[in-house]
């Protein structure tokens, strides 16, 4: 029956595995552009390494972008500006003009009070015939033949500034008008004009606008067409600017199209063809390299989701904000957040997957990928041995150098210059490098999500300011310096034995947390000769002492502590028995009880790690009974310690070898040694 379980777990593990790899080739396909791909790579200002082009369908050239932008600057620079001529305010100053006349008193025995009104009115009119036009900025410097638009009633009348009175000018023309007619209260009837005049052509900022906006929005973006069939450029022919902007074009509209039903299904058949090629090689080598990894559907799927995760930010870059912003993205993350819970070839091997299936995205892709394998190379070096959570800083500089270099080198090295050399893409590439430093977040979220425990996490599980080795400092803190000697000799020898030193160090800080309860029972935090184990039986003694493993692992996970240094708690201990309590049981009492007390309940370490700190453990606590600390006794005390843990059968499930347990010794008997200070025995003369 077990028999037929393991096969059925088998099957379903290899079914989950077969649906997150197909799962994850249709969405990468999904999230690919349908469109062409255009196949031919080329440069300006070198040859055209293909066969003869020809134009596979009719399309237009378009214009640069310096064309474009030249002709804009041209538009704003020889904009007309617009005026708009206010006939109400002109009726309205007529009528007080008239009011005012008649409210005037003019001069008597002159000519008639009609006569002399119409003739007022007149020259009013004749001026506003033409109209006052109010200056503005905009017409400084501008002569008199200096064209503008006049809008009156919804229509614009194009014009210059000679068509218009100024507020002086026509003054000047009322009073020659005036000096021209003789029976009249001149006087009288100059100042009603005067008052009468306003500047009723003002300049129209939005309109003089909306006029720019509309021919900046005519522009036409191309300025050529090429027919199907036409000859592009011959083999060996020097790709010039003109054939550049020509090749360009039929790149981009090529591009662009999306085919019939029947090429669609082609594209999404190639795209799909490409994709689990590369998905299968990244199974391939898993299975080579990393079989522990692909065994493990969640640590499969963690990577998997870290590359969909990528790819589907850089499809909604693209989409949305167009290839250039894809430098923004950190894509960097990936081969740190796959080192930190992984290894380093692997967050190479992962790394280039990622990239070569978005180079498919980008154009110009082999640029794209040499420049993000380099960065990501460097990312991988810079933090090959990450213990401290300012490498994250330290490597978002390295990458963004590396950016900045390999960008100078190509923009040099295809156009012959550095004035093409562009403080966008340096932005670029500086956001670039700081969006990498929320690697450190999305690693936490990951931890939490997949129940990983990485290294800067054990960085921190490690520091003496954690809350729970605060509080075991305060209670316990005897066990507290215990701990600190057996991290810092777990810590060597994991060093010394290629084991995960950071994970044993926080395991070794953990391992006797499960003393806070009851310090007093434990005899590295007894203050006097007398213990509370002399009121005890031996048994309930040896049940004190045991449970402080069961109560560790309660506590730790009251204060979320990961699996992983729990398993440590958990196995520090084995199933050894309590030496001391259970000899003097055996010596002293004669009743039968069940001695299974004096056991630990174990389980044994399963881990080259968790086997490191019961050696530690044991061997530390041991080397304080010694009467004389010297070299001798030193050896003895280890050698016996660890060949005991071998013989009961401790270390049978841990990953350790014996030459590994050789270095155990070695390194623990150094450690004693300058613990105790023993010197050398000087000879006898």
């Amino acid at each position: 029956m077990m028999v037929v379980n393991d096969r059925s777990d088998r099957r379903f593990s290899y079914l989950y595995k077969t649906l997150f790899f197909v799962g994850t080739i249709v969405l990468i396909v999904a999230l690919f552009p349908k469109e062409y791909k255009f196949k031919y790579h080329f440069s300006q200002d070198k040859p055209w390494m293909y066969e003869d082009l020809f134009a596979p369908f009719d399309f237009a050239v378009n214009k640069t972008e310096e064309e474009l932008n030249k002709e804009k600057v041209d538009i704003v620079r020889e904009s007309i500006p617009y005026f708009i001529s206010d006939k109400n305010i002109v009726a309205t100053r007529r009528n007080e003009l008239i009011k005012k006349f008649d409210e005037g008193n003019i001069a008597s025995g002159l000519g008639s009070k009609k006569y002399q009104l119409e003739l007022c009115l007149s020259i009013f009119d004749s001026i506003y015939k033409k109209g006052v036009l109010r200056y503005d900025d905009i017409l400084r410097d501008k002569d008199q033949n200096y064209t503008i638009y006049v809008v009156s009633d919804n229509v614009a009348e194009k014009g210059s500034l000679e068509d218009y009175y100024s507020l002086p000018e026509a003054h000047n023309y009322a009073i020659t008008q005036l000096d021209e007619k003789n029976n009249i209260d001149r006087d009288f009837l100059l100042e009603l004009i005067e008052n009468a005049l306003i500047q009723n052509v003002t300049y129209s900022p939005e309109f003089t606008n909306h006029e720019k906006y509309l021919a900046l929005k005519n522009i036409s973006t191309t300025k050529g067409y090429v027919q199907k069939n036409q000859r592009i450029i011959s083999k060996g022919e020097l790709i010039n600017s003109r054939y550049f902007q020509i090749l360009q074009s039929l790149k981009e509209q090529y591009e662009g199209k999306t085919g019939s039903l029947h090429n669609h299904f082609f594209i999404v058949l190639g795209q799909a063809i490409l994709v689990s090629i590369a998905i299968v090689m990244l199974v391939l080598f898993l299975m080579m390299f990393r079989a522990d990894i692909i065994a493990d559907n969640k640590k499969t799927l963690l990577i998997l989701t870290i590359l969909i995760f990528v790819i589907l930010s850089a499809s909604i870059i693209i989409r949305r904000y167009g290839y250039e912003f894809i430098y923004v993205l950190p894509l960097c993350i990936v081969p740190l957040m796959i080192r930190t819970f992984f290894d380093t070839r692997l967050a190479l091997f992962v790394h280039l997957i990622s990239i070569i299936l978005i180079g498919f995205l980008v154009p110009n892709g082999f640029e794209f990928i040499f420049l993000q394998l380099i960065a990501g190379i460097v990312a991988i070096i810079s933090t090959v041995r990450l213990e401290k959570r300012s490498q994250f800083f330290i490597t978002s500089i390295y990458i963004f150098l590396t950016y900045s270099l390999i960008y100078i080198g190509m923009s040099m090295m295809q156009t012959g210059s550095y004035k093409d050399i562009t403080l966008q893409n340096f932005m670029f590439f500086a956001f670039n490098s700081l969006l990498t430093l929320i690697a450190y977040p999305l690693i936490v979220v990951f931890e939490k999500i997949f129940g990983y425990v990485t290294n800067v996490s054990l960085l921190e599980y490690s520091n003496t300011n954690n809350k729970l080795l605060r509080e075991l400092s305060q209670k316990a803190p005897g066990t507290f310096q215990h701990s600190l000697q057996v991290a810092n000799l777990a810590e060597e020898i994991a060093h010394r034995i290629g084991a995960n030193a950071l994970l044993v160090r926080a395991g070794a800080m953990f391992h006797d947390i499960g003393k806070i309860g009851n310090p007093v029972y434990f005899t590295e935090n007894q203050l006097s000769e007398n213990s509370p184990h002399e009121k005890l039986s031996f048994a309930e003694s040896a049940a004190i002492i045991t449970r402080h493993v069961e109560n560790g692992i309660i506590l730790a996970r009251k204060y979320g502590i990961p699996e992983q240094i729990i398993d440590f708690i958990r196995t520090h201990h084995g199933t050894k028995r309590t030496e001391y309590f259970y000899r003097l049981y055996k010596n002293q009492c004669t009743e039968k009880i069940d001695e299974g007390v004096f056991y630990y309940s174990g389980p044994v370490p399963f881990s080259k790690e968790t086997a490191i700190l019961m050696m530690a453990d044991t061997v530390e606590a041991a080397a304080k009974s010694l009467k004389k600390p010297d070299k001798q006794s030193i050896d003895d005390l280890v050698d016996t310690i660890v060949d005991n843990m071998v013989a009961n059968k401790q270390l049978k499930n841990a990953n350790i070898t014996l030459k590994d347990i050789s270095r155990v010794k070695a390194v623990l008997k150094n450690r004693l040694i300058s613990m105790y200070h023993v010197r050398i025995e000087y000879p006898k003369i």
